[in-house]
């Protein structure tokens, strides 16, 4: 989702390059890990913790990812222990190293219970995926055979790129606070990209680490998944986003990608505004003729996707479609044969 380059304001011009650190606030400092992927990285944030360094979110396990983080602690982080880890959710490019990290350096990983759950659940059950109840999933919403296979395989690789968890883990729950050094975060969670996301608020300085919440440039991915094939995170998405409004507009907001930012009203607003035009699409689109939902993808991405991509774009389509239903925009088709079909009301 792109939005004018003057309705956010952003205190850093560029990111910090691969093996550095920049300093954002006094004692947190901003370091990217890269992905292999279109998104091509996370945003880490460490934390200065007293006699050591608190780190949050790993990027995913994959043999770069390991020599990125052995280049920090021997460069910039060298020195000092690392106390602990905190992961802000479950997905790979978050949470895909902590097992390896925290190993690795002896530390504890702090995550909320539904992170931890839910990636045990997804990312470390090889082949989960692409059980039967789940192909289905997408062919009762209109892929055809040749698509839903590549989705449920090449399209969930993602999925698997995460190192064993530890077997324990520290819970944080919305409502805690956490001190890391000399700051008081509280831990707020927000729903709709990915269950019980943590985010951290420190009040006293307006410091805000918004993990994939808000960012400023493109809409987080909202996506049902097959567990959950009438769920409908849009919907908690937005009721996500309206509850940032209670923090001051003027916070700095510390980002899980792309360039952190002033503007965090404005950018919640602008989100909400972007779901509610995709909704339109597909209600104009609902009104020519009925739709599956697959049939909606090349209404809201009107560009090539290949198989990881489209598992994503497929999901988000449905999002919206089981967000449109509960609102009554959307009504389902009376049954005609496997594929379940929507029309406008």
């Amino acid at each position: 989702m792109d939005h004018p380059p003057d309705t956010l304001r952003y205190p850093f011009a560029a990111p910090p390059e691969p093996g550095t650190m920049t300093a954002v606030a006094p004692g947190i400092f901003w370091t990217r890990i890269a992905l292999p992927f279109q998104l091509n990285h996370v945003n880490i944030f460490i934390l200065d913790d007293g006699d050591g360094w608190a780190i949050i979110d790993t990027g995913i396990d994959n043999k770069a990812t390991r020599a990125a983080w052995e280049a920090l602690a021997a460069g910039p982080l060298a020195g000092r222990r690392i106390t602990r880890l905190i992961v802000t959710h479950f997905h790979p490019d978050h949470i895909g190293l902590a097992g390896w990290l925290c190993e690795r350096f002896d530390m504890p990983l702090l995550t909320t219970q539904t992170s931890y759950l839910g990636c045990l659940n997804i990312s470390l059950s090889p082949g989960a995926m692409d059980a039967k109840p789940y192909r289905d999933f997408y062919l009762r919403h209109g892929l055809d055979e040749s698509i839903a296979n590549l989705v449920v395989t090449n399209g969930h690789g993602y999925l698997r790129m995460v190192s064993p968890l530890p077997p324990t883990f520290q819970r944080i729950v919305a409502g805690d606070t956490l001190k890391i050094g000399g700051r008081t975060f509280e831990i707020i969670t927000g729903d709709g990209h990915a269950p019980e996301q943590a985010m951290l608020w420190c009040a006293e300085e307006k410091i805000f680490l918004a993990a994939d919440q808000v960012l400023a440039k493109i809409s987080p991915n909202v996506s049902v998944w097959a567990v959950d094939p009438d769920g409908d995170p849009l919907g908690l998405y937005l009721r996500s986003l309206r509850s940032l409004h209670a923090l001051p507009e003027d916070a700095l907001v510390l980002p899980g990608h792309q360039l952190p930012f002033y503007g965090l009203h404005k950018r919640a607003d602008e989100l909400a505004a972007h779901h509610e035009s995709r909704c339109q699409l597909i209600a104009q689109a609902a009104h020519e003729r009925l739709h599956c939902s697959a049939d909606f993808v090349p209404v809201l991405f009107q560009r090539a996707l290949d198989p990881h991509q489209m598992s994503f774009a497929f999901s988000e389509a449905l999002a919206h479609v089981n967000y449109m239903l509960g609102q009554g925009r959307l009504v389902w088709d009376e049954p005609n044969g496997f594929v379940r079909r929507v029309k406008a009301v």
